[in-house]
């Protein structure tokens, strides 16, 4: 019994190990997805700006 016991517990901790693995690379694309480029940042950063300064207009647009 002690030798069944034993490979369950290799499969357990072969299929965790799996499903950290998997989200590892799932986190990893997700970030790679969302990063923007600083021409992107600053852009959102200044429309953001421009409407909380009240104008409502996004920057770099004339009203």
């Amino acid at each position: 019994m002690g030798q069944r016991m034993r490979w369950w517990k290799v499969l357990g901790l072969a299929g965790l190990a799996g499903v950290a693995a998997s989200g590892v690379v799932i986190a990893r694309a997700e970030r790679r997805r969302r990063s923007y480029t600083p021409e992107e940042i600053r852009d959102r950063l200044r429309e953001r700006h421009a409407q909380a300064a009240g104008n409502g207009s996004p920057a770099g647009e004339q009203a």
